[in-house]
């Protein structure tokens, strides 16, 4: 019986082997030892056990990684894993350690290196972002669920999972248990080591918390993407629109270099003053913090009705500017044009954040309407100034808004009921008749008298 079985093991390892090299996978774990890994960061055990790699919490230690001694550029990883319902883990790819990359956090003060780079979180808590993607010490979450909430779904507690990660040029996505979850474009690091992490713990009584994985195998040749599933996509290169994104119906709405498709508000020409473009970034001049007292405001072309529109900015200190839409220019102001506004403001600095009702001047806020939701322990999320964030606008054709800001919903509101109307009643825009329901409008770009900066600036019509 025991030869049998050795046998019958002996004739399982080779079909797969044979499996793997037909579909050009090798394996990256030989179900033995650690041969091929190396351990960086925190000393967190990592151990081999029924043919799999057992990581465990230890106490006092950062987040720890164990690392493949070799790199990859392009590939599809694929692996199985379990987690305890506790614990916090992710796998690391095109990683590096912090001696090769200005832009990584401070070294930790436990070790000589930081592990950095791209991670697909794995994330059993009840914020469900397992399957998201997150850049280690470096620039933070690129990609949480909140983008895709069916998702949040996709991985089962107390169960082994399946993940897989394709990385092929520029293009990044991940999958869990065959469910599409985050799709991102960068270029930041184009190949790096894959590591297993087990996470940092606070608390002394969550020493020995487990993570497992098995079946760890990469595909490096003849790489084929997935069919496209549609996913909103994250494009972290400035600028550009991926083929992604064109299938999803994203346009350019200011193409890096031209002023094409704009015009002052008010005007028919672009400003020849205050407004500048330079690097593929439109800015706009400080000069005494007045509004629209300059080059004065800049609109599109053309008029949006139902929009999803995405744009990235960088404030200075103090710096007051922010996006309007539903834009019309009947209204004849002393100031800046009328139209429902996402606020971008430096919230520490600038003294508009503390007037208005409970908030609603601040950051992402819908101005002197609905104060952006307070995010991350209890507190709205800090916009550090000379930072780059993503903001996002997107206007449903059945009149709902949302306003984001770097992967959280912080707004939502519907155009048109007895609540929006009440909060207009008690607001500066109350003696504008209609305010914020006309059927469409142009999108527009503050002048505050503030230097503040925009580029990516892009739309799907809706």
């Amino acid at each position: 019986m025991k030869k049998l079985v050795w046998l019958l093991a002996c004739v399982s390892l080779t079909s797969v082997s044979k499996l793997l090299a037909q579909n050009n996978f090798e394996n990256l774990f030989n179900g033995k030892d650690l041969s091929g890994w190396v351990q960086y960061n925190g000393k967190a055990k990592y151990t081999v056990e029924h043919g799999e790699i057992v990581g465990r919490t230890v106490a006092d230690e950062p987040n720890s990684f164990l690392t493949t001694q070799k790199e990859y550029g392009d590939f599809i990883l694929e692996l199985d894993f379990k987690v305890d319902p506790q614990m916090n883990s992710g796998i690391q790819f095109r990683s590096e350690l912090n001696d090769s990359n200005d832009h990584c956090e401070v070294t930790d003060k436990h070790t000589p290196y930081r592990v950095h780079g791209y991670q697909m979180e794995i994330d059993p808590s009840a914020r469900a972002w397992s399957g998201g993607i997150y850049d280690e010490a470096r620039r933070g979450w690129l990609y949480p669920l909140e983008y895709n909430v069916a998702a949040k779904s996709a991985f089962k507690n107390n169960a082994w999972n399946h993940y897989k990660i394709e990385a092929i040029g520029n293009s990044i996505r991940t999958w869990v248990n065959g469910i599409a979850c985050a799709h991102i474009i960068d270029n930041m690091t184009p190949k790096g080591f894959i590591s297993l992490q087990v996470h940092a713990i606070e608390n002394v009584k969550d020493e020995g918390q487990e993570v497992r994985w098995k079946n760890i195998k990469i595909q490096t040749k003849n790489l084929k993407p997935a069919p496209a599933d549609h996913l909103f996509v994250i494009n972290l290169i400035p600028n550009t629109i991926s083929e992604d994104e064109q299938k999803n119906g994203v346009r350019l709405l200011w193409d890096g270099v031209s002023a094409k498709g704009w015009r002052g508000a008010g005007q028919t020409t672009f400003p020849d003053k205050t407004w500048y473009i330079k690097d593929g970034i439109l800015s706009v001049k400080g000069s005494n913090g007045a509004e629209a007292k300059n080059g004065g405001d800049i609109v599109t072309m053309d008029e949006f009705h139902a929009f999803d529109l995405q744009f990235e900015f960088r404030i200075t200190d103090s710096a007051n500017s922010g996006v309007k839409y539903f834009v019309t220019e009947k209204e004849k102001t002393g100031g800046s044009a009328i139209g429902l506004e996402y606020q971008i403001l430096d919230d520490d600095k600038h003294p508009d954040a503390v007037q208005g009702s409970i908030g609603n001047r601040t950051m992402a806020s819908l101005y002197d309407l609905i104060p952006a939701l307070r995010i991350g322990a209890g507190r709205r999320e800090k916009i550090p100034v000379g930072q780059w964030n993503r903001g996002r606008i997107i206007v449903f054709p059945d009149g709902k808004v949302e306003h984001w800001i770097n992967g959280w919903k912080v707004v939502e509101y519907q155009r048109g009921t007895q609540y929006y109307y009440a909060l207009v009643a008690k607001s500066k825009y109350v003696i504008w008749p209609n305010f914020g329901m006309a059927d469409k409008g142009h999108i527009l770009l503050q002048e505050h008298g503030t230097d503040v900066s925009f580029r990516s600036i892009k739309i799907k019509e809706l």
